[in-house]
Order: structure tokens, then C-alpha cells, then sequence
């Protein structure tokens, strides 16, 4: 089968490498023109385009795909079928009716689940036990085209974002050649999504990352596993920001070895060369890593020997004198 594949993000390699090894020709890659990273704002190149490469496979990087020049190559190029992964551009109606099998999207969710930028991060932040990917037709909507074949998987319950991500990956590929064959031989029939259960999987914003500490404990952790890497959990311990490099759940029972004075929500509490913090319905969170605005990461035992830790504090105090209370 003739393919074009659009494609960006690291998550989207396995899918190019899976429609190479299974024989179809992909005669040109898709992605986003490179970017500066970096403190030296290097220009750099997509996973996607290290991976054509690598490939022979000749790139295309168009600043906006709806270029009425875009348009007319893609038409030239008269693919059967377009594969996009996670290109980061949407696709207009003249592209949409170029390829006679459509455009395939692999989504990184199970639809109507999560339609958005990031259904991994909000699936995992939301708690959920369960995800999966979906390869789907591109339609004019947001992830609203019809479903053509899902695989779900567990979310374990320590397991973060990008262990989900790495996963998800390799069986999106995987579905992704599934769901081409199928389409070929008229073996899947597609599916309209129902609109009443969808849900939305905004893009993130560094403010998602700000812990609530009147949430609960479980709220707190699974926001956390959900927002790694980016914007992560963070918090302010005396007036400066916090970030949470490392968190879990504290052993049960743990809060009623606690002075009843300090179970305040985002109250910080020393045992031995160990830190926790309340959440807000008394349960117990264990900081494990912490790196505090301007510093290196450190250990919970280095951070309690450097902040001399005074009896009442928390984090998420607006002011330092919000920070102390008296003993009972």
C-alpha cells in the first residue's frame, strides 16, 4: 500500500518503523519544521524526522499543511492512505478526501474517552484503571471521526504517564498496520463514536501541575503520575516554588502516629530522615525527591537537613507567617 505518514513526537516512531517492516511504501514523512531546544535554542528535529532519515525516506516540514501547495503535493503524490500519529497540525476537508482509505489517526486513548492533546496525561491524572488506543478516520472535528479498531491495557497504579506513554506507543503501531490491512481486505466496518460519552483531554498547562492539598491523597498522587514529566507536581515551601520530583503514597495508618494539630492539609511532617505531607483528607503523601526554585534536586533526608523544618509548617501557604502553627 502507497502511504504518506505525518508524524512528530517520539510517540509516533514505532508507527513509521511497524509500517516499514510490514512492507508498505511510505514515500514521504510529514512533521513539524524544526524546533529551538535547549538553553542554546539549538534548531532540532523531530523524533519523527531522525527516524525517516534513518529510514531513507524523504521529509517534508511545511510550516502549515493547509498551503494550497501542501494541498496540491499530497494530491500529486496520490497516496491509498494517510497515517497521521500525533502530528500537531489539523487536517483540512481538502486533504481529508485525498487518499481513497482515508486518514488513519492513532489516538492514545480508548474513544470517546479523552478526545483532545493529551488523553495519556488526563487518563493516568484522572485515575483511571484503564486506557488504550484507538486508531480512527480523521474527520473536520476533534478526535471525533469514526473508530476503526481499539486495544486497551491496565494502568498500574504506580506506573506514570510515560510508562503508559512508552507503552501505548508499541501498540498503537501495531494496531495502526491492523487497521491498514483491514481496511485493504473490507474486514473492518468503522464505528461513529457516541458524543454522549466523550470527554475532553485538554493540552496541559504549567498551573495543572500546582498541588491542591485540600484534594486527597489519591487525587494528589495521580495528578502527579499523570503530569510526569511536564508540568510534573509542584508547590511552594516559603514563598518559593517546589517541585515534586518524587511521591507516593505513605503506609497506611501512618496519619495516626501524627499530632492531631498537624493534620492540616499541605502540613509537613519529619520522621527520622523522612518527609511527608498531609493531603486534605488526612491521608498521608511521602516526598521522596525535592528541588526547590533555584537549587538541585535532593533526597527527602538532604532536604530536611538543609530547611530545619519548624514545627506547624506546610506547603501551598501563601506567606510565612500563614506557615506557623503553635503546638498544641
Amino acid at each position: 500500500m502507497h502511504l504518506i505518514f505525518m508524524g512528530t513526537p517520539d510517540f509516533a516512531v514505532p508507527s513509521l518503523h511497524a509500517l516499514v517492516d510490514s512492507g508498505h511504501r511510505v514515500s514521504c514523512v510529514y512533521t513539524q519544521p524544526d524546533r529551538p531546544a535547549g538553553r542554546g535554542g539549538k534548531l532540532t528535529a523531530s523524533a519523527v524526522k531522525v527516524a525517516a532519515l534513518s529510514l531513507g525516506i524523504p521529509v517534508a516540514q511545511p510550516a502549515k499543511v493547509r498551503l494550497p501547495e501542501v494541498v496540491e503535493q499530497l494530491r500529486e503524490a496520490a497516496p491509498d492512505a494517510i497515517a497521521v500519529v500525533g502530528y500537531g497540525q489539523i487536517i483540512p476537508r481538502a486533504i481529508l478526501e485525498i487518499p481513497r482509505l482515508g486518514i488513519i489517526n492513532v489516538h492514545g486513548s480508548l474513544l470517546p474517552k479523552y478526545r483532545g492533546a493529551a488523553p495519556i496525561q488526563w487518563a493516568v491524572a484522572n485515575g483511571e484503571a484503564q486506557t488504550g488506543v484507538t486508531t480512527m478516520r480523521i474527520d473536520e472535528g476533534l478526535d471525533t471521526g469514526d473508530m476503526l479498531l481499539k486495544a486497551a491495557t491496565p494502568i498500574g497504579p504506580s506506573e506514570t504517564a510515560m510508562d503508559v506513554w512508552r507503552r501505548l506507543a508499541g501498540m498503537g503501531a501495531t494496531l495502526l498496520v491492523e487497521t491498514l490491512d483491514g481496511l485493504e481486505s473490507g474486514q473492518i466496518q468503522p464505528e461513529p463514536q457516541n458524543a454522549a460519552e466523550a470527554t475532553l483531554a485538554p493540552m496541559l498547562k504549567r498551573d495543572d501541575g500546582k498541588v491542591d492539598w485540600a484534594h486527597s491523597a489519591a487525587t494528589i498522587y495521580n495528578r502527579y503520575r499523570g503530569f510526569q514529566p511536564w508540568p510534573g507536581a509542584w508547590t511552594t515551601f516559603r514563598g518559593a516554588r517546589l517541585q515534586l520530583k518524587g511521591l507516593a503514597p505513605a503506609q497506611p495508618h501512618l496519619e495516626d502516629r501524627i499530632p492531631v494539630g498537624a493534620l492540616t492539609p499541605g502540613a509537613l511532617v519529619a520522621e527520622g530522615k523522612r518527609l511527608f505531607a498531609i493531603a486534605g483528607d488526612g491521608a498521608v503523601l511521602e516526598l521522596l525527591r525535592l528541588q526547590l526554585e533555584g537549587k538541585a534536586e535532593v533526597s527527602a533526608e538532604a532536604f530536611l537537613n538543609g530547611a530545619h523544618l519548624r514545627l506547624g509548617e506546610r506547603l501551598g501557604a501563601d506567606s510565612p507567617e500563614t506557615q506557623e502553627i503553635s503546638p498544641q
